[in-house]
């Protein structure tokens, strides 16, 4: 049975209960036909007619856009009914860690394969590189005082640009192991910085693999030495997945085990600092385990900063559809907004928003995949989302909670 297909449908029943329909799509690896037999394009979003997000598309928003969708009457009050999603810029391999700077009023996100952060300019859409080689940087935000924080996969570390142009490594190495492939950061209220340790950059597509003999070169038969610095050459990934706090005097703490979040991924904490967000996804590159199941955990943070009471937040399923969660955030109001990757399921990648009691209130559809997202903009109230090889905006009715 299909992933979205419901119990008890036929396949075409099925396809109208999502809103499918009479469209032509992907389902899996088998196509869809169109009328007479030809093979149809699959649509962007499951939109009809067929959308399309190009600078110069006809104008198709009226009132509410056709992909902001509301799952809750409460959602028709975040959501801005007169804005478009707009696709802002597009030609990246896998684009991840949107951030807002607030000063400078622009975005900042990584193109993970590409080695590369590139900036998009509020005030005219320009877009450049930011910053290359930004050794496959993952996740960025800003701190409180503007300096931007980067997990990179390369060098297996978390890092803090400094005002002065400077920068200083916060965490490359754990009770003297090092990291597998930091991959999102945030700061807590207190000041302390956050992060996820996930293995994905164990992978010549995103870092390097391990040096030969290492979980994601076992056999050493990749040359993990190929186009990197020579330093690159001897890691191994040395331990299990984990989240870490780094104190303000720089002291570094698992704060939360593999065993509670496997394959740890996007994180976020509430307006007031009392819950921490995680999202778990998928097994990564030399996982022994089952890995993480695409779902989203939050714990509780005390005064101390200790975390606990871990539990799942949701299981991100819509509509019988595994909306697979990385990057999340939380807006004033407490409500969590995370991307969706449901594969070929069309028209649910995108992002998903629940309440802080964990109920789905809407949808944004978007044509790709998204991996991370951050609210921004002079009034902090546009959606920024990464989305696969594009960068997609929303302007909303809510703002992101702190610094981007």
């Amino acid at each position: 049975m299909s992933k979205m297909q419901k119990p008890g449908l036929t396949r075409r029943q099925s396809l109208v209960s999502i809103g499918l329909g009479g469209a032509a799509v992907l389902v899996g690896s088998r196509q869809v036909m169109a009328q007479g037999g030809q093979a149809a394009e699959p649509l962007s979003t499951v939109t009809t007619p067929r959308r399309s997000f190009a600078a110069d598309a006809e104008p198709n928003v009226y009132f509410w856009d056709p992909d902001v969708i509301a799952a809750d009457p409460s959602f028709n009050g975040l959501a801005q009914p007169n804005a478009p999603i707009r696709r802002l810029w597009t030609g990246a391999l896998w684009s991840e860690g949107p951030a807002w700077n607030s000063v400078g009023k622009f975005l900042v996100w990584s193109d993970i394969p590409a080695n590369r952060q590139l900036r998009w300019l509020d005030d005219d859409g320009h877009v450049s590189v930011f910053r290359a080689p930004s050794n496959n940087s993952n996740g960025n935000s800003f701190d409180r005082s503007g300096r931007q924080l980067t997990c990179e996969h390369l060098t297996r570390r978390v890092v803090r640009y400094e005002l002065d142009g400077s920068v200083s490594i916060l965490a490359d190495r754990f009770e003297g192991k090092r990291f597998n492939s930091p991959n999102d950061v945030v700061e807590h209220l207190d000041g302390s910085i956050w992060f996820t340790d996930p293995p994905y950059g164990g992978q010549l597509y995103e870092g390097a693999p391990d040096a030969a003999g290492g979980p994601t070169n076992p056999e050493g038969l990749i040359n993990n030495r190929l186009g990197q610095p020579p330093e690159i050459g001897e890691a191994q990934r040395e331990m299990a997945h984990g989240v870490y706090r780094i104190a303000t005097d720089g002291t570094i703490t698992r704060m939360v085990e593999e065993v509670q979040v496997p394959d740890p991924n996007g994180l976020c904490f509430s307006p007031d600092g009392r819950r921490l967000y995680v999202a778990s996804t998928g097994k990564g590159p030399g996982d022994t385990g089952e890995g993480g199941k695409g779902d989203i955990h939050v714990f509780d943070i005390a005064d101390d900063g200790t975390a606990s009471n871990g539990r799942l937040f949701s299981d991100c399923v819509v509509d019988g559809v595994k909306c697979g969660p990385d990057g999340v955030r939380c807006d004033v109001y407490g409500n969590l907004w995370a991307s969706s990757n449901a594969g070929r399921a069309v028209g649910y990648s995108g992002v998903t928003c629940w309440s802080p009691d964990g109920l789905l209130l809407g949808r944004i559809r978007l044509p790709e995949v998204c991996g991370n997202l951050c609210f921004g903009g002079p009034k902090r109230n546009v959606l920024f989302m990464a989305a696969s090889q594009s960068l997609y905006a929303l302007p909303t009715a809510t703002q992101g909670a702190g610094p981007a």
